[in-house]
């Protein structure tokens, strides 16, 4: 039932739905781009469209009062980004107890510009042994959805490239908060 009216309100939103769903049951889901507090409304409903019961990852500080509760109901998990304590290595253990798992996680970690995305999605999916789902929100022909599915191959660079030539042709909503598909500089030689 929930699977019909999200993609009823969809419809009557004006967008298009996408479902190339990845045939493994675990895998981590991109969530680009997202540069605009609407797209959590947005692609809450295209996964609830999708039929999928995803988890996702957002700030601590979401899950502080009142909505917290909700936010970890809907599948939140919370992250505190300015601590470095294996964050990779609890996800990848979550995988291993679980039947079925989809994770989306924003590359961009933040709705505000960014010089590059960063890797976490990335070393979640390679250490759990799971595919990346390319999900997008593009804003600009309003479609959203899931368009291919990466099987990361250990090489970030050439995996990036997959990715960057999946997403060039799509937008977030606010195009100026947008920044570029790259790696951190601790990947480019100096």
């Amino acid at each position: 039932m929930l699977q019909k009216i999200a993609r009823l309100i969809l419809s009557l939103l004006g967008w298009q739905l996408e479902a190339k769903l990845p045939k493994e049951e675990k895998f981590v889901i991109i969530g680009a781009f997202h540069t605009s507090n609407w797209d959590f409304p947005i692609g809450i409903l295209g996964m609830w469209a999708l039929g999928l019961k995803a988890n996702w990852v957002g700030k601590h500080t979401l899950f502080r009062g009142p909505l917290g509760p909700i936010f970890e109901r809907m599948g939140g998990i919370p992250v505190d980004r300015s601590l470095h304590t294996g964050f990779i290595r609890r996800i990848a253990e979550l995988y291993e107890t679980r039947e079925r798992m989809a994770l989306t996680i924003a590359a961009e970690g933040t709705r505000s510009r960014t010089e590059h995305w960063k890797t976490g999605f990335y070393f979640i999916a390679v250490e759990a042994g799971v595919p990346i789902a390319l999900g997008y929100l593009d804003w600009a022909n309003k479609k959203l959805g899931i368009g291919a599915t990466l099987y990361p191959s250990g090489d970030i660079k050439q995996d990036f490239q997959i990715i960057r030539e999946f997403y060039k042709d799509k937008s977030g909503l606010r195009r100026e908060n947008q920044g570029p598909i790259a790696l951190p500089p601790k990947y480019h030689p100096d």
